[in-house]
C-alpha cells in the first residue's frame, strides 16, 4: 500500500511571506514535501503583513504552486480588507478546483479565511478526504466589536465557519482552548476534532548581524512578528513607553511590518522605542540570543481564538519570554504545568513591569523551558494528524 499522499493545500497565505500562517504553511510544505508527499498549494501572491501584493515566481523544489491576487488592492480599514481578501481568494479557488482537486487524496482548507472554502462546497469530490486546518477563530475576535456591520460580519463568519468545519472529515486546532470554543460554538463532533500544537522551526544556527540593532550594552525587550488587532499594540506601544522611563538602559523593539506597525512608528516620540524591519528567517535565532525578553501578548478576552504559532521558537530558543494572556487560557495552564516563567493576566502597566523586572533579574537561561519545547512542539505529530 502506498503511503505517500497527494494533498492539495488552500489558504491565501503562502511563501515568501516570512511570518504568521504564511511561513507556518510553507514549513509544515516543505516537510510534507521531504516526506515524500506530492503537494500542491493554492494561494495568493505574497502581501502579508504589508497588505501589498508582490508579484513573485519563487519556487520551492517538489511543489506545485499555484498563485493569483497581485492585482488586488486592501483598503486601509481591517474590516474591509478581510472582506477584499475573503471574496477575492474564493474568486480565485472557484476558478481553479476543478482542474487542481483531480486525483487528490487530501484537501486541507487553512482557516481563516472561510469564504472560499464555503462556496467550494457543492464542487468538491466527496470522495476525497478534506482536513481542516484551524489557526484562528474570527468568531471570537468579532464578539467584541460593537456596531451593526460588526454584528453582521459576526452573523455571516458564524454561518459559514458553521458550515465549513463540519463539512470537514477533520479537524485540527493549534490549540484545545481553540477546539473546545469551536465545538460549543459551531456543534462540532469531539471525535474528529484533533488538537496538535505549532511547531519549531529552528535550525540551531546563530549568526551575528544584529549587533548594532541589539545592543549587548543595552536591556533590549523586544516584540518581533505580525503586529494587529490581536496583539493589542496600542497597549504594548503604551506600555514600553510607561517602562522605558524606569527599566535601566532599557530599549524596547517593535520588529515587524505593516500599516498599524507603521502608524506606530510615524507616531513615535520615545527614543528608547525603536521600529525595525522583520529579520530574515536565518536571523531568527540570533534575534531570540540577543533578546533579553522577548514580549507575546494578547488582546484581553481572545485566547481562545488563537495561539500564537511564535511561542514554540521563543521557547525552544531558551529566551526569556513573558506572555500576557487571559486568565486560565491555555498558554497560562501550560506555563503553570510545566514551570514555565512567565504568565501574566492584565494589561496594567504597573503589573506588567513588575513581572518584567522579575524576569530580568532570573537566570540568563531556561533550560527546562527548551527540553519541554522540543517534547510539545514538533511537527511531525502534526504531519502524523493530517494523514491519519
Amino acid at each position: 500500500m502506498n503511503n505517500k499522499k497527494k494533498i492539495l493545500i488552500v489558504s491565501p497565505f503562502f511563501y515568501p511571506e516570512p511570518i504568521s500562517t504564511g511561513k507556518f504553511n510553507t514549513d509544515l510544505v516543505r516537510s510534507l514535501s521531504e516526506k515524500g508527499h506530492e503537494v500542491t498549494v493554492l494561494c495568493f501572491h505574497p502581501f502579508y503583513p504589508s497588505w501589498k501584493s508582490i508579484k513573485s515566481n519563487e519556487q520551492i523544489e517538489g511543489v506545485t504552486i499555484i498563485r493569483g491576487g497581485n492585482t488586488l488592492i486592501y483598503p486601509k480599514k481591517t474590516i474591509f480588507r478581510r472582506m477584499v481578501l475573503e471574496v477575492g481568494f474564493a474568486f480565485f479557488v472557484l476558478k481553479k478546483l476543478r482542474k487542481v482537486q483531480k486525483n487528490k487524496d487530501i484537501i486541507m482548507p487553512v482557516f481563516p479565511p472561510s469564504l472560499a472554502f464555503y462556496l467550494l462546497l457543492p464542487f468538491l469530490n466527496r470522495e476525497v478526504r478534506k482536513v481542516g486546518m484551524i489557526h484562528d477563530l474570527q468568531e471570537i475576535y468579532s464578539s467584541n466589536k460593537k456596531g451593526l456591520l460588526n454584528k453582521g460580519v459576526k452573523y455571516f463568519i458564524h454561518k459559514i465557519e458553521k458550515k465549513c468545519f463540519n463539512f470537514c472529515d477533520k479537524l485540527i486546532f493549534l490549540s484545545n482552548e481553540m477546539k473546545e470554543a469551536a465545538v460549543e460554538l459551531y456543534q462540532l463532533d469531539p471525535i474528529k476534532s484533533a488538537v496538535q500544537y505549532p511547531f519549531i522551526t529552528l535550525k540551531n544556527t546563530i549568526t551575528n548581524q544584529l549587533t548594532t540593532v541589539l545592543k549587548p550594552e543595552n536591556t533590549n525587550v523586544v516584540y518581533s512578528g505580525a503586529l494587529g488587532e490581536k496583539q493589542n499594540p496600542t497597549g504594548l506601544y503604551n506600555f514600553f513607553n510607561y517602562a522605558s522611563e524606569i527599566i535601566e538602559n532599557g530599549v524596547f523593539h517593535f520588529f515587524s511590518q505593516g500599516e498599524v506597525f507603521n502608524q506606530l512608528k510615524e507616531e513615535n516620540k520615545n527614543p528608547k522605542i525603536l521600529f525595525h524591519d522583520l529579520v530574515p528567517k536565518e536571523n531568527l535565532e540570533e534575534l531570540y540570543q540577543k533578546s533579553d525578553v522577548q514580549i507575546l501578548p494578547q488582546l484581553s478576552n481572545t485566547s481562545r481564538g488563537s495561539l500564537p504559532s511564535k511561542l514554540p521558537n521563543i521557547l525552544a530558543s531558551g529566551c526569556k519570554i513573558l506572555v500576557i494572556t487571559d486568565k486560565n487560557s491555555e498558554i497560562e495552564n501550560l506555563f503553570l504545568s510545566k514551570n514555565l516563567h512567565t504568565a501574566i493576566n492584565s494589561w496594567d502597566n504597573e503589573i506588567i513591569l513588575e513581572a518584567l523586572q522579575q524576569l530580568l533579574i532570573s537566570n540568563s537561561k531556561d533550560h527546562n523551558q527548551i527540553k519541554v519545547a522540543s517534547e510539545i512542539f514538533t511537527i511531525d505529530r502534526l504531519i502524523q494528524e493530517i494523514l491519519i
